[in-house]
């Protein structure tokens, strides 16, 4: 049945992953422009990677649910045995992240913007807000858990020839940070905690990992085309969720750069298909879930005199080394699962997470002998565990304790490989594959909070936020086409926050390609040379336009004013250079013409050239180069 073979990632067509049945839909979380946070009144956006008041240490644990079970989630975290540490900010965090003290009531102002992206997506918006609290087992909310609520069902984005549902859109907090977890601790930071986000489900409905790309793309662009979303690192991210035939749904974690999805989404594809491919030989050979074997042996003794450094260190400190037999998994080590990947890096991932062995590397297996032991070594630990030439041992180190976890896990996961593909979520790593990462959470991860009352979703709110709707990017995209805005402008001033002021600026009469460019492409030029261009607001390009208007700001001199508006906090005639006169242009030309005369000019065909340029670096920006040139155009360089 899985008899295809995946082509390397420039090679697959739609027909191929029609074949496997790709099928994957997207989690996008994003970051909501508000003051405060969502359920307290703690500032929103304010980052101290660095500087912290103090330190609270947390372990979490495992307790039974009302039905008297335990989350899958919750005994994977528990067998790490980390600590947590959370570094606190007393500008940014207050008791109730703590969950020390009650939550505020939710931030309309949040509410608000979540149902405005809402409408975009022609959603059924609820009429009464229901708070829940969702289990987050990392660590990375110290309560344990988040509070979420649905603001709204259904609806779908256009997308090529179709449309793309979508399953809905909730309201949340945001989590920590994590700034390292090396070993049993792990850090985050806290200043991002409780901010408002939204995050939008869609149906698994794309096709090709490319497809996946471009959906989230045009939800990045609904959300960005309100001006009420943060930008910048972090601010928006991505679960990507991906699934093939006879697979399982596999959620790919916290992925940044959308530009990465293709890879990304291609490569679990092709692991799930590995490994179903990987079940079929395995039963092909006998093993099954039912007649698998395994088990493992402290073999520390047998390597005292090792040549392999690392397992040599690991015995001179301590540390002990367990042996794995792995019955029937011959050469099945081996076995490719991603690009340049094979099977034993899903056992390495299990030791590095939850035994907590990140130094890397963690195993070492028979199937790929290398050097790192001699064949009497290799042998010798065989008849030690009792394997046979049909199977593979691997090598654990690392305290008693982890590598014992690390022994156990190895057992888990290769077992794991006789039923198929475990459902887990996983990382998004940097060479376009993907990392181990937890066990995924089950459906009990949610439940209703009892801290908050629904919150009613009133017909006035609802038709005051649909008031002031302005038109998709998509339609806006249409109108700077026919408007003339340079095609380089057209993508990014649709989804700007000043698409409502370029509007208004062409109302005033200016031409709309002057326009475009100045809230686009000169305002990005600022950014890149590191000016604080987020102070910019609409009132101050509103009045550098109306002084370009009245004749008191010529149109070369546009954006120096933009500078000294986000300099300054305002831009008036007062403190903008005045506007040259024709009689001191006339001035600077004939000085330019004395100094022509006096210098000697290599290359005669540039004499034009240098002679605007040295004109112009005396009045640029304040006067307009198109009235220079008229002027210029009376003299010929060649006469100097």
């Amino acid at each position: 049945m899985y008899d295809f073979k995946f082509k390397p990632f420039e090679e697959m067509t739609p027909e191929d992953y029609a074949k496997v049945g790709f099928k994957s839909g997207l989690e996008v979380h994003q970051q909501l422009l508000t003051e405060k946070k969502l359920f307290c009144r703690c500032p929103a956006g304010h980052y101290n990677n660095h500087k912290y008041h103090a330190e609270i240490l947390r372990h979490m644990r495992p307790t039974l649910s009302e039905l008297g079970e335990y989350d899958g989630t919750a005994l994977m975290e528990f067998k790490t045995k980390k600590e947590i540490l959370y570094r606190i900010n007393y500008d940014t965090v207050c008791t109730y992240e703590m969950d020390d003290t009650p939550p505020f009531q939710i931030n309309d102002q949040a509410l608000d913007i979540a149902i405005e992206i809402g409408m975009i997506y022609d959603a059924t918006i609820v009429n009464e807000l229901h708070i829940a609290r969702k289990q987050y087992l990392d660590g990375s909310i110290p309560t344990g858990f988040q509070r979420t609520a649905i603001t709204c069902v259904g609806g779908s984005i256009p997308f090529k020839d179709r449309k793309i549902n979508l399953i809905q859109m909730s309201i949340e907090e945001d989590s920590c940070r994590e700034f390292s977890d090396q070993g049993h601790t792990r850090i985050y930071l806290t200043d991002r905690l409780g901010m408002p986000l939204i995050e939008t489900v869609t149906e698994p409905e794309m096709k090709t990992p490319q497809e996946v790309a471009e959906v989230n793309e045009i939800i990045r662009r609904i959300a960005r085309s309100t001006g009420h979303v943060r930008t910048g690192i972090g601010a928006g991210r991505q679960d990507v969720n991906v699934s093939v035939t006879g697979g399982t749904r596999i959620e790919i974690k916290g992925v940044h750069k959308i530009k990465n999805i293709p890879r990304l989404t291609y490569n679990e594809a092709m692991r799930q298909w590995n490994l179903l491919r990987l079940r079929e030989e395995l039963a092909n050979r006998g093993v099954t879930e039912e007649t698998f074997e395994a088990n493992y042996k402290d073999v520390t003794k047998h390597l005292r005199k090792t040549r392999f450094q690392i397992i040599k260190d690991a015995i001179d400190a301590g540390k002990i080394v367990n042996c794995v037999r792995l019955k029937g998994f011959k050469d099945l080590l081996k076995w490719q699962t991603q690009t340049d990947t094979v099977f034993s890096k899903e056992l390495s991932d299990r030791v590095r997470v939850i035994a907590c062995l990140s130094e890397l590397p963690n195993i070492i297996h028979s199937d790929s002998p290398s050097e790192k032991l001699s064949s009497y070594e290799w042998s010798s630990l065989k008849k030690s565990v009792g394997a046979t030439d049909k199977d593979t041992i691997v090598l654990v180190w690392g305290s008693e304790e982890d590598a014992e976890t690390g022994a156990k896990e190895i057992i888990i996961r290769a077992k794991e490989a006789t039923i198929g593909i475990p459902s887990e979520t996983r990382q998004a790593l940097i060479d376009g594959t993907t990392g181990f990462e937890r066990i995924l959470p089950g459906p009990e991860r949610m439940y209703p909070d009892t801290d908050l009352p629904p919150k009613t979703i009133s017909a006035e709110r609802l038709q005051r936020i649909k008031d002031s709707l302005t038109e998709p990017y998509w339609e806006r995209e249409a109108k700077y086409y026919s408007l003339g805005v340079p095609e380089d402008s057209i993508k990014s001033l649709a989804i700007s926050p000043f698409s409502a002021t370029f509007d208004k600026i062409v109302a005033m009469g200016v031409d709309a390609k002057l326009a475009a460019v100045a809230l686009t492409q000169f305002v990005k030029r600022l950014n890149k040379k590191g000016y604080e261009t987020e102070y910019l607001t609409e009132e101050h390009f509103l009045n550098i336009f109306e002084l370009f208007k009245s004749g008191k700001l010529a149109k070369d001199g546009i954006y120096d004013a933009i500078k000294r508006a986000i300099v300054l906090g305002e831009v008036s005639s007062h403190n903008l250079p005045e506007k040259c006169s024709e009689s001191e242009m006339k001035g600077r030309i004939n000085e330019a013409k004395e100094l022509m005369n006096k210098i000697r000019i290599k290359y005669p065909d540039k004499k034009g050239k240098i002679f605007m340029g040295s004109i112009m670096k005396k009045l640029r920006g304040r006067v307009d180069g198109v009235e220079i040139l008229k002027l210029v155009n009376e003299f010929k360089p060649e006469e100097v």
